[in-house]
């Protein structure tokens, strides 16, 4: 997918992975299930201001491309959101990709981003 000036092209690097709450542990179980019900190669899930959840999985059409991350923050915002307490993505990759982590910070600054292996294994956090 094209990088835009809006999406930052930096990759974030987890930091050491944080403790995990029950809740978003949660979403690391959600995020895995969205990547493996279509075997897609990320999957991804939020937590909203409400303590709604949201998981969704990568999209790679022809004419659409979405990051796990990206469709399930569209998710939330479709559904009213207006902030994100948590995030995951599930994925095989060591970084955040740059689409997902800017879909966050649209709605949340300071929200933990928990990046995880397929296998649910939390490898880090970012938080900025």
């Amino acid at each position: 997918m094209p990088e835009s000036s809006a999406v930052p092209a930096a990759r974030p690097t987890p930091a050491d992975p944080a403790e995990l709450s029950a809740e978003d542990a949660k979403l690391v179980v959600l995020a895995r299930g969205a990547r493996g019900r279509v075997g897609a190669v990320e999957g991804a899930a939020v937590r909203d201001q409400d303590g709604r959840t949201y998981a969704a999985a990568s999209v790679a059409l022809p004419s659409l491309t979405l990051t796990a991350l990206q469709l399930a923050v569209a998710s939330a915002v479709a559904a009213g959101a207006s902030r994100l307490e948590a995030a995951v993505v599930v994925t095989e990759a060591s970084t955040l990709d740059g689409a997902g982590h800017a879909a966050v910070r649209d709605l949340a600054a300071d929200a933990p981003i928990h990046v995880a292996a397929p296998d649910g294994t939390v490898l880090g956090t970012v938080v900025e």
